[in-house]
């Protein structure tokens, strides 16, 4: 999967709704999520399947739907990730959700806010 288009921008990102996903060589799971128009801007993400076991935030039925997912299979999930030397984060709390087979997609935000915006990544993952 490379091309993804946004229903909406990604906040803070507006008006950016055109972005290429491409993996990062040597780490697995592991992906950049560049602007089309401007790929000058771009975010690290990982797969939470892959690397955040028992991450599974509520997708809303309507926004599924509006992502054209009707069963699990058909989503990626991934957090958007801070690194830093002293301990990389994730965003848990606004994943993007993406139609495998479309390239539709969305950063939900979700309303829980059992899930922080910076979880240590390292402590998450059980390193």
């Amino acid at each position: 999967m490379s091309a993804l288009h946004f229903l909406t921008p990604p906040p803070g990102l507006e008006p950016l709704d055109d972005f290429t996903l491409e993996p990062v060589a040597g780490a697995d799971g592991l992906y950049t999520l560049a602007a089309t128009e401007r790929p000058e801007i771009r975010l690290f993400t990982i797969d939470a399947s892959r690397h955040l076991p028992g991450y599974s935030p509520e997708l809303p039925d309507d926004r599924a739907t509006e992502l054209g997912i009707a069963s699990e299979s058909d989503a990626l999930l991934l957090v958007v990730v801070t690194p830093s030397h002293a301990g990389s984060t994730v965003n848990l709390l606004a994943p993007v959700i993406v139609n495998r087979a479309t390239g539709a997609a969305l950063q939900l935000v979700l309303e829980d806010d059992a899930f922080p915006v910076r979880a240590e990544l390292a402590a998450l993952a059980g390193a």
